[in-house]
């Protein structure tokens, strides 16, 4: 059918359209610049309507979900909803099952969620939780920062075969690109140890996290993949470790000004965690400006924020020696997974409290990063969910952006704790997000960062993603701003998926199969035959499966989304 979303106030900041009242035509799942006389009207006057959100960061498919589920039964029994006529029920808050993901990402008017860490051996098992989650597009990041054949060929300075091994661990994955975590801290990890930094030696291996980094991002570019490198550096969650974030960054700029097929080489992911200044928890206190001062005058960085909701969580990473310096901390129970020759993962029960003058200070920390980098392309909507909340609560980070007064009544009435004042400069920042500006962080500026030229945007040809909030911007009670923003981004009244109505006031009205994005290189198949060759008596040697096991075949993958990439363009 063909559908005119008529009258709306349109936000497309790829398309420098900010707050114009107009229409967006789709038919055949497209937007179009025209439909017939017989096109289908629905109203949207006086509301908000933007492309349907891109989430470039979230934990929401693979074994580390499955784990959670199993060990936190309390949290599976938050937010049950009975099954409907068109959804099944619901179950579980920060940790929701893979039916309730879809639904919840769908309220809230998004299309697009990339799985933000997939383990190569556990591959097939993501995939699966993948075709489990209704109604969006999912790509997943393959984890490369601690893999063995990584680090030898990091050692050895090998960038044209680490290319190769890259290229094909895509395919073998159907991955879209290469995510590092806690590079060699993960494989330090099944030795009981971890790096501190850029230039501690991996246990065994004579690599330090600065080569490996380097290295992966040369193969990144040499490739020309569509996504930068996604990195979760070294010392996550450590007083100080705003130092290491910026030479980590730093060590990126040779990289970029050689690229030969992007501005931004690479993207920082949850960044709050990575801005902590101090030399203990005693001292502990914002790192933010320095930060966000280097993004500000290096554009070849984008980050994503993984803004603490002051919830009852679950953290689930990677990077496992910090969730055992997390459950250290906090002495609730700790699960560990080793997965051979790749990496290491960790997850723990974790309660950010506003009455905790730490929790409070990583709260302002990361509004402080959205709020003092200062282009907002280079800056992105994420919780790093459910690390530091679950995604259903990008609703009240929005409202924390847009309105100041909110802000500074947490701050003020003791919402959070006093050290705010004395630990962050939060309280003297007024800056207030636009329309534009939410629309830039939740779906243009992420689409842009991942190559989707077909999404994050309403221009002619590109996907009928689209959303609309019942909210008129010109018509606010400032007395009720926070709550209405709040409410209206959290209760999608329209969320159209490939031109499929999805959502209708707040409910869903129909369900569509996710898809699965990857990417497929192009021009280097006899390299990557002959690279097998060589690797396979390592992988027989070393490995517990089967290579034939190993490999995720189309049947685990529906309706999958090829991206087709010439290396090296």
């Amino acid at each position: 059918m063909e559908y005119i979303i008529k009258n709306g106030i349109v936000y497309d900041p790829t398309n420098k359209v900010d707050g114009e009242k107009k229409d967006v035509m789709f038919k055949d799942g497209k937007i179009v610049d025209s439909v017939s006389s017989d096109a289908k009207v629905l109203d949207a006057t006086d509301k908000v309507v933007m492309a349907a959100g891109v989430d470039p960061h979230s934990h929401i498919a693979g074994p580390k979900l499955v784990v959670g589920r199993l060990y936190r039964p309390e949290d599976s029994r938050k937010g049950i909803k009975p099954k409907t006529a068109t959804t099944r029920a619901e179950t579980g808050f920060s940790i929701p099952s893979c039916p309730t993901t879809g639904y919840r990402y769908s309220r809230m008017g998004y299309g697009t969620v990339v799985e933000a860490a997939m383990p190569p051996l556990e591959a097939k098992h993501t995939h699966e939780e993948i075709l489990a989650i209704p109604n969006l597009d999912i790509p997943a990041l393959s984890l490369f920062g601690n893999n063995w054949f990584v680090l030898e060929y990091a050692k050895e300075n090998n960038i044209d075969d680490l290319a190769t091994f890259i290229s094909k661990w895509l395919k073998i994955t159907r991955g879209y690109g290469v995510k590092i975590v806690n590079p060699g801290g993960s494989e330090a990890w099944g030795w009981g140890m971890n790096v501190h930094g850029l230039d501690d030696p991996v246990p065994y291996w004579d690599v330090t996290s600065r080569e490996v980094i380097h290295a992966l991002a040369e193969a990144n570019e040499k490739l020309g993949l569509p996504h930068s490198i996604h990195l979760h550096p070294n010392d996550l969650g450590h007083p100080g470790n705003y130092n290491t974030t910026i030479d980590t960054m730093d060590l990126i700029k040779d990289i970029s000004k050689n690229s030969p097929v992007r501005d931004q080489t690479v993207h920082m992911t949850h960044i709050q965690y990575h801005s902590y200044a101090g030399t203990n928890w005693r001292d502990f206190e914002s790192g933010a400006e320095d930060v966000a001062k280097f993004i500000n005058k290096n554009d070849y960085v984008t980050c994503d924020v993984g803004q603490i909701t002051l919830d009852e969580t679950t953290t689930m990473t990677a990077d496992a020696p910090m969730e055992f310096d997390l459950h250290q901390l906090n002495g609730l129970k700790w699960a560990n997974k080793d997965i051979e020759l790749e990496t290491a993962a960790g997850i723990v029960p974790f309660i950010y409290s506003g009455r905790n003058s730490v929790h409070s200070v990583q709260w302002a920390i990361g509004l402080e990063m959205f709020l003092m980098v200062d282009n907002p392309w280079q800056v992105m909507l994420t919780t790093d969910s459910p690390n530091a909340g679950p995604f259903i609560r990008y609703p009240r980070v929005i409202s924390w952006l847009m309105s100041n007064k909110r802000r500074t009544e947490m701050i003020e009435n003791g919402e959070v704790h006093k050290a705010v004042g004395r630990k962050s400069v939060l309280a003297t920042l007024d800056r207030e997000y636009d329309f534009n500006e939410i629309a830039t962080i939740s779906r243009a500026a992420p689409a842009k960062a991942y190559g989707f030229t077909d999404r994050g945007h309403l221009g002619v040809g590109a996907r009928a993603d689209v959303a609309v909030y019942d909210i008129n911007p010109n018509d606010i009670d400032p007395s009720k701003e926070y709550e209405t923003i709040e409410h209206a981004f959290g209760n999608a009244n329209l969320t159209v998926k490939d031109g499929q109505i999805i959502v209708q006031n707040g409910d869903i009205v129909s369900t569509k199969e996710s898809q699965t994005i990857w990417t497929n290189v192009k021009g280097i198949e006899e390299k990557e035959n002959a690279l097998m060759e060589k690797i396979m008596p390592v992988f027989d040697k070393y490995y517990t499966i089967k290579f034939e096991n190993y490999v995720v075949h189309d049947h685990y993958v529906h309706n999958p989304i090829e991206v087709n990439v010439q290396a090296g363009k």
